[in-house]
């Protein structure tokens, strides 16, 4: 640990703009699920059409992310992780905009995928670029600033959702992004990113190098599979808690509750 990386405070530029950064990401990434059935209705669907649009919505998202989740890992290690952070903010923040008029299943598809690009590279990045700026020390609490910070913008699309249309539910959302960027806040790539760019015989951006080290494709795995666990529960237990619940003889349920009770 350097001298001037132990100084580092822990709340500084970098897990400021992590934080809020992942404070929308949480915001955009959960909202289809307070707003689908609101949105789905108002687009003309009904019935079982509400459960399997829906599904199919969120599927579309989760490709999304799994492409951004690969592309944005890549151009990370290759045009750094400062650049990364804001350009995924800037995408999802207009994706989400753009969800704010759609018109029928097609576009929202497309737009709900485009969303998913933009928000698998903003918490990866974010937290890269923590982890590297802290020392040793830090990072566990600068960490878990990110997550707690971030992860109460659950809390806040259940109030938005309560009170607006689903429509302004989504620009609320873009808006918010397009609002952290202008406030420009200045933030300076990692060193430890810039000995690594500097040094012309370490390979940045290659994908394929998760499967040229055993140790490191089985840590790659076990990092797949504590996330699929946790989003399973939220990403399909729980956003579709009224199907479930419906199934097991309960009324009234509401996705949006649900949410927010498990965030």
């Amino acid at each position: 640990m350097s001298n001037q990386q132990s100084k580092v405070k822990i709340l500084n530029a970098a897990v400021l703009v992590a934080a809020l950064g992942y404070f929308v990401d949480i915001y955009d990434l959960l909202l289809f699920g307070f707003v689908r059935v609101k949105s789905l209705t108002d687009l003309g669907f009904s019935g079982q059409e509400l459960t399997d649009k829906g599904l199919s919505l969120q599927n579309w998202q989760m490709f999304g992310m799994l492409v951004g989740g690969i592309l944005w890992g890549i151009l990370g290690d290759k045009r750094g992780r400062v650049r990364v952070l804001y350009f995924s903010i800037a995408l999802y923040s207009l994706a989400n905009i753009l969800n704010g008029f759609a018109t029928g299943y097609a576009d929202y598809a497309f737009y709900r995928f485009i969303a998913g690009i933009g928000l698998a590279g903003e918490l990866g990045a974010g937290i890269t670029l923590v982890a590297e700026v802290l020392p040793k020390n830090k990072r566990g609490l600068g960490t878990m600033l990110v997550a707690t910070i971030g992860l109460s913008g659950a809390l806040l699309a259940w109030v938005i959702e309560r009170y607006f249309p689903w429509r302004e539910c989504y620009f609320i959302g873009g808006g918010l992004g397009i609002l952290l960027l202008l406030l420009r806040i200045s933030v300076a790539e990692s060193g430890i990113y810039q000995q690594v760019k500097e040094n012309k015989l370490i390979s940045r951006g290659n994908f394929l190098s998760l499967f040229t080290s055993r140790d490191r494709l089985i840590r790659f795995l076990r990092c797949i599979f504590i996330g699929t666990s946790t989003w399973f529960v939220i990403g399909v237990l729980v956003f579709f808690a009224p199907e479930f619940g419906k199934a097991k003889g309960l009324d009234g349920i509401l996705a949006s509750n649900a949410i927010a009770i498990a965030y």
